[in-house]
């Protein structure tokens, strides 16, 4: 029969406390975690895209109102539009053409005139009109509409710059979760060259092939490929953040920031004046309503409200970008070994 050490027996550690319970559950957290994420993106989608076009309602949509006939409008229709009140028929068509207005109003008599501008979408529009209609029939009047500013012939729907910033904000997204992983084979400076590259060269497949190739953006290419080469980035670059700073739950919050909130608040599907006032607040300053501004009034308006939209798609990509380094410094000291000779001293 074989002799036990006492001291050998005495000497065995003690199981871990818990041991049995450890692995079941690192098992329910590894598919909980994606699972949970996985639903509350689901939510957040149909939530945002089918939520926000339920019951939309117009909030203070800017109307050039001719005359004396902008109080009795004001009165009529109280928060529902923005009256601006102009001096003649003139100062109205100057005030549509430079996006200042979605729609002018003018009238003699029993009958009225509204101008709109068919590029700020059907939803805003067609907002505009029931309103100016139902006025119209209250007051016993006529009125004659007309589109000043049609969309482009194949772009009826008013749909082609939602859906160009969508395929944008997707490649730069995309992009940007396969770079989350190359950062032990590149470089700061390396991923940064990817990212922009990349971007730039999306920005000007995108804009030739919905400018030149299929006529359904209007805009002059090399202020569209510009605008769409920002977008690209400041999607790259904001998903590289969040997947820098947050781990594996960057990517799911880059997801509902970008392509569901931001798409979802960008005013294309729903014109930013019939959102909630929530999705108001952030519709301009995310980077898919940012671009979808810049897009409709490089296509239809002449540019002029396209220098702060693309502010706005610059400041993403450089505060992105100053993170990042500031990431990267803080990180260096930590990651420099130490030499043998320093660490025995």
């Amino acid at each position: 029969m074989a002799n036990h050490d006492p001291h050998e027996t005495a000497q065995q550690p003690a199981p871990a406390r818990g041991g049995r319970h450890a692995r079941p559950r690192a098992a329910v957290r590894s598919w909980l975690q994606p699972v949970l994420i996985g639903l509350t993106l689901v939510a957040a989608f149909i939530t945002c895209y089918v939520g926000l076009a339920r019951d939309p309602q117009p909030h203070r949509i800017p109307v050039a109102v001719v005359g004396g006939l902008a109080a009795e409008v004001e009165t009529a229709l109280g928060e529902s539009i923005e009256v601006h009140r102009v001096a003649d028929t003139g100062a109205a068509r100057a005030a549509l053409t430079g996006n200042d207005v979605v729609a002018t109003l003018d009238g003699s008599g029993t009958a009225l005139t509204l101008h709109t501008a068919g590029a700020n979408g059907r939803s805003t529009t067609s907002a505009v009109h029931r309103l100016v209609d139902a006025y119209a029939a209250g007051a016993g009047r006529d009125l004659t509409v007309i589109d000043q500013v049609p969309l482009a012939r194949y772009d009826t729907n008013g749909l082609a710059g939602f859906y160009v910033a969508f395929g944008v904000s997707l490649a730069g997204f995309v992009l940007a979760q396969n770079a989350l992983g190359l950062s032990r084979q590149l470089g700061l400076w390396q991923r940064f060259a990817l990212l922009g590259g990349f971007s730039a060269a999306a920005g000007t497949v995108a804009a030739v092939l919905a400018g030149p190739v299929l006529d359904a953006v209007p805009a002059p290419l090399a202020a569209l490929a510009v605008t769409l080469s920002l977008l690209a980035a400041a999607a790259a670059f904001t998903t590289k953040l969040l997947g820098a700073y947050l781990g594996p739950v960057g990517v799911p919050v880059a997801t509902l920031l970008l392509l569901t909130v931001g798409n979802a608040t960008s005013g294309a599907t729903i014109g930013a004046d019939l959102l909630p006032a929530a999705a108001r607040a952030v519709s301009a300053l995310l980077p898919p309503g940012a671009a979808v501004r810049a897009i409709t009034d490089l296509s239809y308006f002449h540019g002029a409200g396209a220098a702060l939209p693309l502010l706005t798609l610059a400041a993403w990509v450089a505060g992105a970008a100053l993170l990042l380094v500031a990431r990267e410094r803080r990180a260096a000291p930590a990651a420099t070994p130490v030499h043998p000779a320093a660490a025995s001293a």
